[in-house]
């Protein structure tokens, strides 16, 4: 395990993060198995744009959002992808992308 912000095998770390206390979203971006950089966007529910990351080396990202339903967008070269994601106080809202 790695102690960046990347999202090595297994998934992130969560070592630090008082997760009882914070909504956090993350996960990995991947093409075919193998991570993808770029940026992931955070759009809460009307679709406004809240937050943008750039991806780790190994795809990853995460966000720390209030609890709700929101939209995370992959924009990677080749290719952008969405998904819905519903956050929940003191839990890790885990989210794959494929491009």
């Amino acid at each position: 395990m790695t102690a960046s912000c990347g999202a090595p095998a297994g998934g992130f770390s969560i070592e630090g993060v008082d997760v009882a206390k914070e909504t956090v979203i993350q996960g990995a971006v991947s093409r075919d198995g193998a991570p993808v950089t770029g940026y992931v966007r955070l759009l809460d529910s009307t679709g406004e744009f809240t937050a943008e990351v750039p991806t780790s080396p190994e795809g990853g990202f995460r966000f720390f959002a209030a609890p709700g339903t929101w939209t995370v967008r992959a924009l990677v070269p080749g290719g952008t992808v969405d998904a819905s994601v519903e956050a929940t106080l003191g839990e890790v809202a885990e989210v794959a992308l494929a491009v």
